[in-house]
């Protein structure tokens, strides 16, 4: 036989499991005894269990889960991170920078320097707007929607 698997909170699988074997076994002896006009209450019974058994499981794996969720956003938060950090400003730049070569080609073959003038200004003026945070509201709405999904409101 094999040794019980045990789950990430140590609780050992393999003990749960032989308490819903001897709970299948009292069934079957139930309904050797009662007869099979009790089969259908013997079954409902031990399903109900079967169900609770689940249930309780589920729930301790949806509380870890919310559990640890909770932790990395209060993680996060504590570090200042809002998703309008360093990171997202050098991401967005670097890419606006990759794609400014194939659009100065484009506009120089096309149009020469008033070409390139164009293409450059709108390449400059999408990074100010996207720095500055034009409009203002968009952020502002932003940073009000990330601190009502704020776990640590409850």
């Amino acid at each position: 036989m094999d040794a019980p698997e045990r789950t990430r909170d140590g609780a050992r699988d393999g003990a749960r499991d032989a308490e819903l074997k001897k709970e299948l076994d009292a069934t079957l002896q139930a309904r050797r005894e009662l007869g099979e006009e009790y089969d259908s209450a013997l079954v409902e019974s031990f399903l109900d269990k079967v169900e609770q058994r689940l249930d309780s499981v589920v729930d301790r794996r949806v509380r870890r889960q919310l559990a640890e969720e909770r932790t990395t956003v209060a993680r996060g938060a504590r570090r200042g991170r809002t998703g309008d950090g360093w990171g997202e400003r050098f991401g967005f730049t670097a890419v606006s920078l990759v794609l400014a070569i194939p659009l100065s080609a484009i506009a120089v073959a096309n149009a020469h320097l008033p070409g390139l003038l164009i293409a450059w200004g709108g390449i400059v003026g999408v990074n100010a707007v996207h720095a500055g945070g034009w409009p203002p509201q968009w952020r502002r709405e932003r940073a009000e929607r990330g601190r009502q999904d704020s776990d640590w409101e409850e």
